[in-house]
Formats: structure tokens, sequence, C-alpha cells
């Protein structure tokens, strides 16, 4: 059943194959194929996101039809302290037995990983809700990177974990970002979308880059343009509300320095650094889903933070705080919408 050797078994990733194993627990199939490792240990690796099933994250307790690829990434013992609560701050957007929806703020890594076993959003939602234990990585479905600040949403419970975690599969969950960005190439579209499959750099293994299919995973990205500057220098600026269609790690500050246009501050991938702004331009502004209970829509914007603001008006880009809305999209069609950070704008307001 195991696509790898069988060598050191905290060492490189493994590609595991379910077949024959029809019925079993996933915490089970994966202790039972890596020796020298416990089934607690795989729990824990589990708990981490480190272990996969069809690319997806799942329970301990999944029971597995035979027909899965399993990928499992092993953690160094390190990793054991990973699972202390820590009384990180949490800004709450949104809250009830199923959902927690947080603000993440800008140098908050959502989850522990090498270098960063404590201290983290992660260890934050642990010590705010024990029983958050039980989910893989307390309920964190999806992330986002250290630097990014804005909503992400967190399951509290298992009926969550696994309702969300198949809206991001099938796409039918909307996160809605900010980006300001630089260039002296051409100006940017109006609007547009980029395709282009994701995977790892194959020059630097701590980036990302557009690869050919066979060697990255789709990822689209729409785009539209919400403001722009004055040319100065010859220098352009813009500020995009970004879409995505799928969820590749970096994914947007990739696909929009694949096309010439840079994150504000992004120097992994290229972009301008600014003097008093310390990170990449990114917001992750508007999540929208349906809730796991009721099947309701649900949508929760984050306002941009102060850094982004100030950034904006220094750049001379001028737009609403909130976050565009698609047609017919979420409050038209009977959701609740929370009004998130900063309490709810106006329309017509603006960030000056």
């Amino acid at each position: 059943m195991i696509a790898t050797p069988a060598d050191d078994p905290t060492s490189a990733s493994r590609l595991l194959s379910a077949r024959g194993a029809a019925g079993l627990r996933l915490d089970q199939f994966v202790a039972a194929q890596l020796e020298g490792i416990s089934r607690s240990r795989v729990q824990r690796w589990i708990a981490l996101g480190a272990v996969r099933v069809d690319q997806s994250l799942r329970l301990p307790s999944f029971r597995l039809t035979g027909h899965e690829a399993i990928e499992v990434d092993p953690q160094p013992l390190e990793s054991e302290q990973a699972f202390a609560p820590d009384p990180v701050p949490l800004d709450i957007l949104h809250r009830d037995e199923d959902l927690l929806v947080v603000n993440k703020p800008a140098g908050l890594v959502t989850h522990p990983a090498p270098g960063n076993w404590r201290g983290t959003l992660m260890n934050g939602l642990l010590f705010a809700n024990p029983a958050s234990a039980r989910l893989p990585r307390a309920g964190i479905v999806h992330r986002l990177d250290r630097d990014t600040s804005g909503v992400l949403v967190c399951a509290q419970s298992e009926r969550a974990f696994v309702s969300l975690s198949a809206q991001l599969a099938d796409r039918t969950m909307h996160r809605q970002y900010l980006a300001i960005v630089g260039s002296n190439a051409s100006p940017v579209a109006d609007s547009g979308t980029v395709d282009a499959s994701i995977g790892r750099d194959p020059h630097n293994r701590l980036r990302m880059a557009v690869v050919p299919a066979p060697h990255g995973k789709p990822a689209q990205t729409d785009y539209q343009v919400l403001a722009r500057n004055r040319i100065e220098a010859g220098r352009r600026y813009a500020a995009l509300a970004c879409r995505l269609r799928t969820g590749r790690t970096h994914q947007i500050r990739v696909h929009l320095a694949s096309i010439g246009q840079p994150l504000v501050g992004d120097g992994t991938y290229g972009g301008e650094a600014v003097a008093g702004f310390e990170r990449q331009a990114l917001h992750a502004w508007r999540l929208s889903l349906q809730h796991p209970a009721t099947g309701e829509p649900l949508a929760v914007d984050c306002p941009p933070p102060d850094d982004i603001l100030q950034l904006a008006a220094r750049l001379g880009l001028v737009f609403e705080r909130r976050a565009p809305r698609r047609p017919g999209e979420d409050a038209a069609r009977g959701g609740v919408e929370e009004q998130g950070a900063g309490g709810r704008k106006q329309k017509g307001e603006r960030n000056r």
C-alpha cells in the first residue's frame, strides 16, 4: 500500500494508496503503514493538517473506501508541543456553535509549522475553545499567510468541519481579497482572470511559481481594478479586488506577479518595498459560505486595517472600504450578513 520507500518514517512525504483498506479508520490505516509511528502520533499529525485524503483534510475517524490516495507529511518530534493552548487574542467577527470567524492580524501565523510551533492562531483557538482539539488544526480549514490580514473561518463542530471542507473543495465558499500592486509595466487591465497552474518553484523550494500543468495544480484568480493612481516617474499603482476560484499556496501573490503586477511589499515575488509598510499589501476582505447547520448563506466582511488604508492614501488610491458585491450575492438571497471589524460601512464611504 505504500508508494514510497520505507526509510526514516519522519523524513520525506509519503503517498499511500488505500487499496484494500475499505472500512478502516484513517488514523488506524496510516499508523499501520508507518513503522515506529504510534496511532496517537498519527492523530496529532492529522490535527496539524499533515495528512490529506485526496488533497482534503479529514477527521481521524474518517472511514476509507479503499480508493483514496493519502499524502502524509511526517512531522518532527518538536511538533508535539504545538497542541498547547496559548492566550492569543482573537478578533471575533462571528461566532455560533458551528462556526468561528476571525479577523487575523498581519504577523500572526495561522497554524503551527517548523519554526512556529507555538503562539499561532491555532493555539489561540485551543485556548478559547479546548473542545476544538478534536478537529484537525482546531477547525482551521483554510489559511492566510503570516503577513496577510483579514477574515478566516474555523469549524467548531465535526459537521461544520465536514461541510466547510466540502465547500472549499467544490468552490461554493467564496473569498475576496484586497490587493495593492505596483509596477513599471503596462497598466493592468480593468478586469481579468489569471488561469495558470501553480507548483513549487523548481529553483527555490521556499517559493511557489507558475509552472506547466503536469507539474502544478490548476489555479484561477479573478481580479477587478478598484482604483488607479496618478502616474509619477513611470510607477503605476492599483487597488484590486481579487476572487479565488481555487485555493493554492500563495495563489494571489504568484498570479499577480506572473502578469507583471506584484503586490506592494512582497519581496518574495518581486514587489516594491515602501517605507513604513512592512508586509505584502494583501487583505482577506470578504468571506461567503453556506452555514453548515442551516444551509443559509452567511457573509462576513472585514474592512481593511489601518496600515493598508494608510498605504492606499499615500499612493493616491481611493476606493470604498466595503468589498464589492457580485450580482445577487449573499444578503440579496436572504442570507445573514455580519458587519465585521469596525462596523458596516455606509454606501459611498471612502478610505480617506
